[in-house]
């Protein structure tokens, strides 16, 4: 079995809590875990506005996972994120490498008066 890296973004109603929002992103590792793969990296992004309104939701709380997995595992994931009824939005990207440190949606935004220094 190929093993292939993918990013893989969902985004969860904004009435959940963040504890149930965890409990889907375990539920969600579990599958890949028993789909021969293995969960690299997780990020909580936490509740954002949405660009649109989906589903009658404004915000969402948002949750990124980097994952090494088969296509399987993958399309198993995919096919359980459509079918619950808390995420209303997900994207699974395949990347060729998966970056150890955090993503830009976790640093903490730039100081504004270091960048007025700079300038």
């Amino acid at each position: 079995m190929n093993l292939y890296l993918y990013e893989c973004v969902f985004i969860v109603r904004q009435d959940l809590p963040v504890q149930d929002v965890n409990k889907l992103t375990e539920r969600f590792s579990g599958l890949v875990n028993q789909g021969g793969g293995k969960v690299i990296k997780k990020e909580y992004w936490g509740l954002r506005n949405l660009a649109y309104v989906i589903q009658k939701n404004k915000k969402g709380h948002y949750v990124m996972l980097g994952v090494q997995a088969g296509r399987e595992a993958m399309s198993e994931l995919e096919r359980n994120m459509m079918i619950s009824e808390d995420v209303i939005n997900q994207r699974v990207f395949r990347v060729n490498a998966l970056d150890d440190t955090p993503s830009i949606m976790m640093r903490e935004p730039a100081d504004s008066s270091a960048l007025e220094a700079e300038q």
